[in-house]
């Protein structure tokens, strides 16, 4: 339980980081304003997948997160009605996002790479 815990403290916090790097805008480097925000969702869907699969290998929750992302942002190509709508809410904006950029697709993988160099080397910490 404490490492599901440590792991949802880890989401929070890409959660607020993440939303810090959308609100203030005006007081950031452009190169974090555009960059960091998807990076850090990416780390948060990787400590969500930690949190919920607690005893899945790094690697394979890694390419977990990574295969979510991926399908997330690809899911932006499709445009029908009833999924812009959802889209141009908060809670759909934030989770499906609003257009497709391969970008992203590298802001991703670096988030979620980030995010697993972390976790092992906290996991090489605890075990010293």
């Amino acid at each position: 339980m404490r490492t599901r815990g440590k792991y949802l403290l880890a989401v929070l916090v890409c959660i607020m980081l993440g939303i810090g790097s959308r609100m203030n805008t005006l007081a950031l480097p452009d190169f974090v304003v555009n960059h960091f925000g998807d990076a850090l969702w990416a780390a948060m869907i990787y400590f969500g997948v930690r949190a919920l699969l607690n005893r899945m290998l790094s690697m394979r929750a890694l390419a977990l997160s990574l295969g979510f992302c991926f399908v997330i942002e690809c899911s932006q190509l499709y445009q029908a009605e009833w999924i812009i709508n959802l889209r141009n809410t908060l809670f759909g904006g934030l989770i499906l996002g609003k257009g497709f950029l391969y970008a992203d697709l590298l802001r991703y993988l670096v988030g979620a790479i980030a995010a697993y160099a972390v976790d092992c080397l906290l996991k090489e910490t605890e075990q010293l």
